[in-house]
């Protein structure tokens, strides 16, 4: 299978958002109700709101399968030195053959090539699919990170950084 990353266009919001929201589903269940993951999802992963972060850059590479967006990766320098990966998500159908190591690729270059040095995520605590990944790929845990959802619930995550450059 032909893998190619490239730029998202507004055509490929809809696979993007039922990718993400299928992910994010996949990393909380368990965690966090269904009401706050149905308010989440529709605020996030909504077709209109997708389309409106590809036009302003928030996702930054999609892997295509053929005529099929397999995953999807957004990130931006965030301060001096600093990159962040806001959003890694796989397809399910396309995980463990080397699509989020080619997206991380992608994005860590473009980083490289506007001064980061330091690379920054954040991993839902118990993420089964991210944890690993980041930590195989050289990602230290810093610290953890509790915020109150809207549905008062913790929502836990963890601060893991890379040195890039």
């Amino acid at each position: 299978m032909e893998i190619s990353i490239q730029k998202p266009k507004p055509e490929h919001a809809e696979a993007i958002a039922s990718i993400c929201a299928k992910g994010w589903r996949q990393t909380v269940e368990g965690t966090l109700s269904a009401e706050y993951q149905r308010k989440n999802i529709e605020y996030w992963y909504n077709t209109d709101r997708v389309t409106k972060d590809i036009q302003n850059g928030a996702y930054t590479y999609i892997a295509s399968a053929g005529n099929n967006v397999a995953g999807v990766i957004g990130g931006a320098p965030t301060g001096p030195e600093e990159g962040e990966i806001f959003v890694l998500y796989v397809d399910e159908h396309y995980r463990y053959q080397g699509i989020g190591r080619k997206l991380l690729k992608a994005l860590t270059d473009d980083q490289l090539k506007e001064g980061v040095k330091r690379q920054w995520v954040s991993v839902q605590e118990d993420n089964q699919y991210g944890l690993p990944f980041y930590q195989a790929r050289g990602f230290v845990f810093d610290r953890k990170r509790v915020t109150q959802t809207e549905t008062g619930e913790e929502q836990v995550s963890l601060r893991f950084s890379r040195s890039i450059g």
